[in-house]
């Protein structure tokens, strides 16, 4: 069968192996469609961290069962799923008390081990949702709608709340549109106009701000001095990710769910007065996943895939995607 594997940063290669062979209580599926994300990007670019080459990419994946044993969720041959890619190990104290998305001991298909750009993978039954009334184009954004509904789940997003995500892209957008399913009202902040002109006009945010042209002041305005009940930061920028406490109100939630490699610094004052809940948001459950596909025909996938091309193609295509003057919000991958 034939693979794509990252070499090294900036290389890919097409290569052939064997077709996988399940083992035990492994599903052994035919890749149809991968998304590329921003850990693919960073990965190809050579600044993601934690990270070790060769290594076959791909985690956001639809999928068609090949071979598979009997299993809780009755999943058979020739079914459609999504794999939920964060393989945790079940016994660590996250895992013992629900949080399997941070597992002490957490392996990332396409991060940690190789992922699904591959024609064959085997992948733990478990791990498995069925998704046979979802196409193929809706099953490769599951994944990181997910890490959206796991933030907002997180900070109990409840009805009539005035949030605020800084940062529209396909996580931010994603978070846009799950908190509105959720209730409530929001505002979106980027520093890219066209981003923000998507965000309003497809993913329909109440308001849509650039983070240039004074945001706390016009947040100001829209909730009569407020401010948000709860502010996502989805960029992973030292500066935005500081500024965002400036935009919640007293007694607010600020939920970190962009990943910056360095420190960050807080004003202690400024924060302790509002009695800051600041929290972190990393991955996805099988709850999540569950409530994406419950709630995805809600979703414009036509719109937010916005390039796609054949497996054999995506070498050639790669380049672009890490380049937003492309106009990429979503790129995916046909099998």
């Amino acid at each position: 069968m034939k693979y794509i594997v990252c070499e090294e940063p900036g290389t890919f290669l097409l290569k052939e192996k064997e077709q996988p062979v399940r083992k035990e209580n492994e599903a052994l599926l035919k890749v149809k469609k991968v998304g590329i994300c921003g850990t693919d990007l960073h990965a190809y670019s050579g600044n993601q961290a934690f990270f070790t080459y060769p290594r076959i990419l791909g985690h956001e994946l639809a999928s068609e069962v090949v071979e598979i044993g009997a299993n809780e969720r009755g999943i058979k041959a020739g079914d459609k799923v999504v794999i939920m890619p964060y393989v945790s190990c079940g016994k660590c104290i996250a895992c013992r008390h629900g949080k399997t998305n941070c597992c002490t001991n957490i392996s990332v298909l396409g991060v940690h081990s190789d992922g699904g750009m591959q024609e064959y993978i085997t992948v733990r039954q478990d791990l498995l949702l069925s998704a046979n009334n979802l196409s193929y184009d809706q099953m490769a954004i599951v994944e990181p709608l997910a890490i959206g509904a796991h933030a907002i789940r997180r900070a109990q997003v409840q009805e009539g709340e005035t949030v605020v995500v800084v940062g529209c892209g396909p996580i931010g957008i994603g978070m846009i549109k799950l908190a509105q399913i959720a209730g409530a009202k929001v505002i979106a902040l980027d520093v890219h106009d066209g981003r923000l002109q998507y965000a309003k006009e497809e993913i329909g945010a109440d308001y849509v701000f650039n983070v240039n042209d004074n945001p706390v002041e016009k947040i100001a305005e829209i909730t009569q001095g407020d401010m948000a009940t709860a502010v996502f930061d989805a960029t992973g920028f030292k500066g935005a990710l500081e500024s965002g406490p400036d935009y919640m109100a007293h007694g607010g939630r600020y939920v970190l769910v962009g990943l910056s490699k360095g420190e960050l610094v807080f004003t202690h004052p400024k924060i302790h007065a509002k009695e800051t809940t600041i929290m972190c948001s990393r991955n996805a459950t099988i709850e999540d996943f569950e409530h994406v596909i419950n709630v995805l025909d809600q979703f414009p996938t036509e719109s937010f895939i916005t390039h796609n091309v054949a497996f054999t193609e995506m070498i050639d295509h790669f380049d672009s995607w890490t380049k937003p003057e492309t106009g990429v919000i979503k790129a995916t991958v046909d099998f």
